[in-house]
């Protein structure tokens, strides 16, 4: 098994850089007192070795503190993260500072003997320097993290806003709703009943996606209501020319999703499908097993210049599931049909934005 050193960032490099020079004229102080200073042979090797001695205990010690994070990474494992850092910390800086210190007697150009005094005093202060380096660098990680935790809500919320602005001007387009009203205008003088519950569906439509700023994940079943009258509103329209089927296990129906998941999906199969009586647009809204909902239909591809705009409705979704730490929104497409998979979050998942 190869042991992994760990990985530095320019942040422990710079540390190093400011401890190494410092703790090595104070350790060597403290051993060989004012002749340290005053010898040159003896400056330049104790200098040296106990440089060395301090990087190897500094990638040790470092070492230490990634098994630590990797063991207890929780934030409420802080406290006892911290002190069984402290504690190897101190204690491998301990037995280097011995090896150090009783090394030292093997040179007899050095002319030092083993101080014990002298020793405590060196441990006991870099005890405290070990203490200190352990809280700053916990302190700077913990509001790095902050601040990244910080920057991700802030670019979720600007996504989310985004989108939904970006949605009601897909949405509630003048495309949709001319047609839509025209739709109703011919019921008028066809069918009263029939026109009077497009209407009362055209309703929830609207009131739907003006509600969708407020609530950012809604429940399947919530969004499932909101697709039935969706697709009422298009089937009025279309007639045979398509066929919708929803199958959605009960147990799903109180997962989470971000509000209008499904209709960017439902928009994205009729607009990227020509849809004709003789060739009508066969839709299914499933459950997975897998936690997800998946938007099926039959692949009848439209011209490209048909269908400008869609994708970046399909974008703003992916890049909502990405933010939110989820699954991807996944797709696939075989010879006769496309497939949408849509992730479904448990409602402890919920995200506050």
């Amino acid at each position: 098994m190869t042991l992994k050193l760990p990985r530095y960032t320019s942040r422990d490099y710079g540390v190093l850089a400011i401890l190494i020079i410092p703790v090595t004229l104070i350790i060597n102080a403290v051993i060989f007192g004012g002749s340290y200073f005053t010898d040159w042979t003896k400056f330049l090797f104790a200098t040296v070795v106990t440089a060395a001695v301090f990087c190897v205990d500094f990638v040790i010690c470092g070492w230490v503190a990634v098994m630590m994070k990797k063991r207890f990474p929780a934030p409420g494992q802080l406290s006892i993260r911290l002190t069984l850092m402290i504690f190897s910390f101190v204690l491998l800086t301990g037995l280097f500072f011995f090896a150090l210190f009783r090394g030292y007697e093997n040179f007899p150009f050095l002319h030092y003997s083993f101080n014990e005094p002298g020793f405590i005093w060196a441990y006991i202060g870099m005890s405290i320097i070990n203490v200190f380096i352990t809280l700053l660098m916990e302190g700077i990680a913990r509001f790095e993290s902050w601040k990244q935790n910080m920057q991700e809500t802030e670019q979720l919320k600007k996504t989310f806003r985004q989108s939904q602005l970006q949605g009601l001007k897909s949405q509630v387009n003048p495309h949709f709703l001319f047609n839509s009203l025209n739709t109703l205008s011919s019921l008028i003088t066809e069918n009263e009943q029939e026109a009077e519950k497009f209407l009362n569906e055209m309703t929830r439509v609207y009131r739907y996606m003006l509600r969708s700023d407020d609530e950012q994940l809604v429940t399947l079943d919530t969004e499932l209501k909101f697709i039935q009258s969706y697709l009422y509103l298009l089937k009025a329209r279309f007639g045979d020319a398509i066929h919708t089927q929803i199958l959605v296990e009960e147990k799903d129906r109180e997962k989470l999703l971000p509000a209008l998941s499904l209709q960017v999906l439902v928009e994205n199969a009729f607009t990227k499908s020509t849809i004709s009586r003789n060739s009508p647009l066969m839709l299914e809204i499933c459950s997975c097993d897998d936690q997800k909902i998946t938007v099926r239909y039959n692949k009848q591809i439209r011209t490209q210049s048909l269908i400008e705009g869609v994708d970046k409705e399909l974008d703003n979704l992916i890049r909502k599931y990405a933010l939110l730490n989820q699954p991807p929104v996944s797709f696939e497409e075989k010879d006769t049909e496309c497939c949408c998979f849509l992730p479904l979050l448990d409602k402890k998942e919920e995200v506050a934005v």
